[in-house]
């Protein structure tokens, strides 16, 4: 909704479910400005700090903090509120020491705290890509990071780039491309979207369909789910190269149904 000014409002019962937030509570929330991912799936860093971590009680609380520089995103220091955090984002809250991952489960995102080692790894899924100026490929990751690759020879086939569904392990915020995670048959792979957000285990078979791939993944805790190839994100070879609990567990809201 936009009032008067350009000034941006969301209500509470418009407010996507990933946001977790008691909508007869009060009318207003923050609305997330664009950012790297999209507004149906992420939640603003206000509601991380006050509502997820607790620490602080009010929004003016969670702009002192902010303004401090205390907050970092995948390592860069955020000072906007609004600022939206996804899936696969790492939360580092410098004053306590504490880092935290933010994962699926089902339809709402929740916190998972990691290590410091880990802090600094993160996996991405490719979304796009593009060929730029020279013949060099662009690729473009779920959370809006762009990773040149660079071509030798733009007449022929460039090797190693991956492709569109890959899953690329990186080094945040330097971006260094750590390892290539192909989506095939036999690797592990995470469903970050959709109704069984949040279950990992190894694909087992790939059915292409008219406009998309048919994706069937054999649960690290028993039983079989299918979803389309847009839902996987592809998470290590044999074992996933970050922490990943199963079932995932994590930080919500208080007050949210577990």
């Amino acid at each position: 909704m936009t009032r008067k000014g350009g000034q941006r409002k969301l209500k509470r019962y418009a407010a996507p479910p990933c946001f977790q937030i008691p909508v007869k509570a009060y009318k207003w929330v923050v609305h997330p400005n664009p950012g790297p991912h999209p507004m149906d799936y992420c939640v603003p860093l206000a509601l991380i700090l006050r509502d997820f971590l607790k620490y602080a009680r009010t929004l003016r609380e969670v702009k002192y903090i902010l303004n401090q520089g205390y907050v970092r995103v995948d390592g860069v220091v955020r000072r906007d509120y609004k600022f939206p955090v996804g899936v696969m984002d790492v939360i580092s809250i410098d004053k306590v020491g504490k880092h935290f991952r933010v994962l699926p489960r089902g339809w709402r995102l929740v916190l998972t705290e990691i290590s410091e080692e880990e802090a600094s790894l993160k996996v991405c899924r490719v979304n796009n890509k593009t060929t730029v100026k020279g013949g060099h490929i662009q690729v473009t990751l779920h959370d809006g990071r762009n990773v040149l690759f660079q071509v030798s020879d733009p007449r022929q086939k460039p090797e190693n780039v991956p492709r569109v569904g890959d899953g690329l392990f990186i080094r945040v915020p330097e971006q260094e491309v750590l390892a290539h995670l192909p989506l095939r048959k036999g690797v592990v792979a995470l469903i970050y979207r959709g109704t069984n957000a949040g279950i990992v285990g190894k694909i087992s078979e790939i059915k292409p369909l008219p406009r998309r791939k048919l994706v069937t993944i054999d649960a690290q805790l028993g039983g079989t789910y299918r979803t389309i190839h847009q839902y996987i994100m592809p998470v290590g070879d044999q074992e996933p190269v970050i922490t990943i609990p199963q079932p995932i567990q994590g930080i919500v809201p208080s007050g949210v149904l577990e």
